[in-house]
């Protein structure tokens, strides 16, 4: 946070620089009646043109936040025609000679590839269109183009270029800033979504049948099963920080397969082959489950084949690689695209969005889930673990009651 409110920091400096300079250039003596000496009176002109400004931007950049946001900005550099593009559109145009549109967008190839302001001359055929100079201003976020601020005058002007680059760079601050939020709130209901994922009623009843159904015919395979219900519940509903060991993690997976294999009984075979040296490796509380109980639900529900899950886990240096593998059913890869971008949700689909969430918010987004599937050729998922993260511990193993 404090990186982005030096940035905010650095940006809001040319603003207050630029009414500084406004004023000084009519400075006088005298106040003018009660609001100041002009330099004052102009940097409050600046300030709150510039808080007008940012709330659309807060929201991300769109045909509506720039629109909303246009007349202040033009407002801010004092041009005739100022527009907001993304790559491949003008969003908004505030100003004469929106006629020049089309113009515009053929010259932004190269700034919004370079990422570097350039000023050029328009062409115009229209007698009255005050319009004869161009400044674009790339808008950046995290080193990524996301538009541009271009200001159009009637003529060549080095101060122009200057101004359109610092308020350029000011909109990209409150881009950025409208991107923490958004990760903000997307971390909020991911944890959400974890809390509803951690464990399934239909799973409860189902183990409790199970458990049932050995009571009077089997006393003691039914009180090893509460058991295994018993600790995984517990692991489950944890209230012991935000991250375990992959050890226990693994622990209860075998807790919740003892329970599957009780229901299914021969139709279900696991395989698993673990690194001891990986089992020390701290990795978000409650990713790994929702993957086998994936590999469960599309592997053994609603058939009466035989099915075979493999778990995986082995040291790839500085990193643990968790592989899940299931030759059940699969899924069609387009489906599954849009369960990770969270447009569907289908039974099972929201372990497997949660648990790719939370990963990428946690290690980064080159580490979210790898998943190979087709229709009827079963399912690979793929975890890659950073053994050393900063801020990711484990807070260690649960004493036992």
């Amino acid at each position: 946070m404090s990186g982005f409110l030096a940035g905010l920091c650095v940006a809001v400096l040319p603003l207050l620089a630029a009414g500084f300079w406004l004023g000084r250039r009519t400075a006088r003596p005298e106040s003018l009646g009660g609001l100041g000496t002009p330099v004052e009176h102009a940097t409050f002109q600046t300030l709150h043109t510039a808080s007008l400004a940012a709330p659309p931007l807060r929201a991300g950049l769109t045909e509506e936040t720039a629109r909303k946001s246009a007349r202040r900005l033009r407002t801010l550099l004092g041009t005739d025609a100022l527009c907001l593009t993304d790559p491949e559109t003008v969003l908004a145009w505030d100003g004469v000679g929106e006629h020049h549109r089309t113009e515009i967008m053929e010259r932004l190839a190269g700034p919004l590839e370079s990422g570097r302001g350039e000023a050029f001359r328009l062409t115009c055929d229209t007698p009255d269109c005050p319009l004869r100079w161009a400044v674009v201003a790339p808008l950046t976020v995290d080193d990524r183009v996301h538009g541009a601020l271009v200001a159009c005058a009637p003529r060549e002007s080095a101060v122009l270029v200057r101004a359109a680059g610092e308020v350029a760079r000011w909109v990209s601050v409150q881009l950025e800033l409208a991107d923490l939020d958004q990760s903000r709130t997307r971390l909020i209901e991911a944890e959400i979504r974890a809390l509803r994922a951690q464990i399934s009623p239909h799973f409860i009843f189902n183990s409790l049948a199970v458990i049932a159904s050995f009571v009077r015919t089997d006393p003691e395979r039914a009180r090893e099963l509460l058991l295994e219900f018993a600790d995984f519940t517990r692991y489950s509903f944890r209230r012991h920080g935000d991250f375990t060991t992959l050890a226990d993690e693994l622990h209860a997976i075998d807790h919740y397969l003892a329970l599957v294999r009780a229901r299914f009984g021969d139709r279900l075979s696991v395989t698993l082959q673990i690194a001891p040296e990986v089992l020390p490796v701290a990795l978000p509380f409650l990713c790994l489950q929702p993957l086998v109980e994936n590999a469960v639900k599309h592997g053994l529900e609603g058939t009466v084949d035989k099915r075979h899950i493999s778990i995986t886990a082995q040291d790839a240096g500085a990193e643990a690689w968790v592989v899940i593998e299931d030759d059940g059913a699969g899924m069609d890869p387009e489906v599954l695209h849009r369960i990770l971008a969270g447009e569907v949700s289908p039974s099972g689909g929201i372990g497997l969005s949660n648990v790719d969430d939370r990963l990428r918010q946690v290690y980064g987004d080159d580490h979210g889930l790898v998943i190979e599937t087709a229709v009827g050729a079963g399912m690979k998922i793929t975890a890659r673990l950073p053994k050393y993260q900063p801020g990711v511990h484990s807070a260690g193993r649960l004493p036992r009651e």
